[in-house]
């Protein structure tokens, strides 16, 4: 799939370019193609690290961070909020161009692509704009957004991640369908070319409003074998690799010379979702015996303790909200064993997971697949392509669904997304609730518009404590973001970490010579 005639042009100018020695980058992924390039659509680590690199919002968290502390303007040069927090005013910057021919962006593109974000017959993050009750360009470059009640940070909500991803009215009206194979964007890179379980080539925007990129293109490269990318990169194919998130491969490659390694936040949060309404996982005392067979020490020690920190909540360590005092289950396979005899199953279970190849992922879950064996429960894994792995998910196909996911750093986010009934998976409002869990729906939507701060966290305390008492899902580890890159390619800023799963290369990012 080629560039609409303007940005063609702009596509041979840079290549032309990328001639020199140190203006392309190849990057190589650990999947097998792309899925949905469509910011407002795509949920898998590979697309949203790729679209990183092509969108802005109206707020941005600073590149080389994770952290709402580091929010700053992007799209928008200022915002004001009234005394109520239910009225947000942005002022635009006036010098943000959409990718190729498609013009300025202005206050309609912004309106365009929130209302397109909060659409849950478009958007996979909907869910997450429920309490915006308007949004109106009140002038050229100025925007104002009204909610129904109050949001935890909604200012998370507005940085280039999922629905925060402003994207151009003309060309997503244009391109039609065509839009999830070749987003257009304003940021500091542009899509070029897609070739199938290959590759996405970006170049650079030379109207980018921060200054054209020194980096000229990108070759965003899809390699699933985690030993044919190492491969790769030992032999100097690839520039900027993702790594498996193991502490061997940290070791491994940090022994090649001329590499720089990075363990970047936030962890991605290993848990297995148990699918409440699926015998024999609808017996509690069945998610129990499950919750008892996995040993989150063996597996911390299987991924690596410099890498890996286990998980006890459904929110993660570290976030807003988060609390240790919830209900655990330490590891004891006689205590499992017990409770599948006492809710009839005295001869163990077997139980059904649907499965992403993508490696990482796949050697967590075949490890789980072990110590449960142990208990005697029989896991089952079909394992289908990535994007494949979201689509049949989605579709309530798995009794068992390992998902990892980093999300804005705020429990409003994984609680909502993960535990509230209308996430559940297979309805009008679906997210992310694989376990059909229901049982703190109430504390979730209270905490959400609790404006006074240690009641709020007292009943994201209550939700988390209900969750786990149930057994919705097992929390497993917390595996951070593993990436190696030349030392001769320079990002232009300290990369401690990054909400969308990939370094920041932005127009700072260049080799030396």
């Amino acid at each position: 799939m080629k560039l609409k005639i303007g940005v063609a042009v702009a596509a041979m100018l840079a290549a032309g370019n990328a001639l020199a020695a140190g203006t392309t980058l190849n990057v190589g992924m650990g999947s097998a193609d792309a899925g949905k390039l469509d910011p407002h659509v795509a949920t898998t680590t590979p697309d949203k690290g790729l679209l990183y690199w092509m969108f802005n919002g109206l707020v941005r968290i600073k590149p080389g961070e994770a952290s709402p502390a580091f929010i700053e303007p992007d799209i928008a040069k200022s915002w004001t909020s009234s005394e109520d927090g239910l009225t947000w005013t942005f002022e635009l910057r006036d010098d943000v161009e959409c990718h190729g021919d498609y013009g300025k962006l202005d206050a309609e593109d912004v309106v365009y692509s929130l209302k397109r974000s909060a659409n849950p017959d478009i958007s996979a993050f909907a869910k997450d704009y429920s309490a915006i009750e308007s949004i109106e360009a009140t002038g050229p470059s100025q925007v104002t957004i009204k909610l129904s009640e109050n949001v935890p940070s909604l200012l998370g909500l507005l940085v280039p991640y999922h629905g925060g991803n402003i994207v151009c009215k003309d060309a997503v009206e244009a391109l039609g369908e065509e839009y999830q194979r070749e987003p257009i964007g304003t940021g500091p890179f542009m899509f070029a070319e897609y070739q199938p379980q290959q590759y996405v080539k970006l170049v650079a925007n030379p109207e980018y409003f921060r200054g054209e990129p020194k980096i000229k293109e990108i070759y965003y490269r899809y390699i699933p074998s985690d030993a044919s990318r190492d491969l790769a990169f030992q032999a100097g194919e690839i520039d900027m690799i993702y790594g498996k998130q193991e502490q061997s491969w940290v070791e491994r490659i940090s022994e090649v010379p001329g590499t720089k390694v990075v363990v970047m936040k936030p962890g991605e949060m290993s848990v297995i979702h148990l699918n409440m309404t699926m015998p024999p996982l609808d017996n509690v005392l069945v998610r129990k015996a499950v919750a008892h067979a996995i040993s989150r020490d063996a597996m911390v020690q299987f991924k690596g303790p410099d890498v890996t920190l286990a998980a006890i909540s459904p929110v993660p360590e570290g976030h807003l909200g988060y609390t240790a005092d919830v209900p655990t289950y330490d590891y004891d396979v006689a205590k499992a064993k017990e409770l599948l005899a006492e809710a009839g199953y005295p001869d163990g279970v077997t139980i059904k997971a649907i499965h992403t190849t993508l490696p990482g992922m796949l050697t967590t879950m075949e490890a789980i697949q072990a110590l449960l064996r142990e208990a005697g429960i029989n896991m089952e894994i079909e394992t289908v392509e990535h994007a494949t792995f979201h689509e049949q998910i989605r579709k309530d196909m798995s009794q068992v669904v390992h998902y990892a996911a980093a999300r804005f750093p705020v429990a409003d986010v994984y609680l909502t997304q993960f535990f509230h009934s209308d996430s559940i998976v297979g309805t009008d409002t679906a997210i992310t609730n694989f376990s059909h869990c229901a049982v703190a729906d109430d504390e979730i939507a209270k905490a959400r518009t609790e404006t006074d701060e240690t009641k709020q966290l007292e009943l994201w305390a209550t939700a988390q404590q209900k969750i786990m008492e149930e057994v919705c899902a097992v929390p497993v580890v917390q595996s951070m973001q593993l990436w190696a890159w030349k030392d001769t390619l320079d990002l232009g800023v300290e990369v401690n970490g990054s909400l969308n799963l990939s370094p920041p290369v932005t127009e700072a990012a260049s080799f030396s010579e």
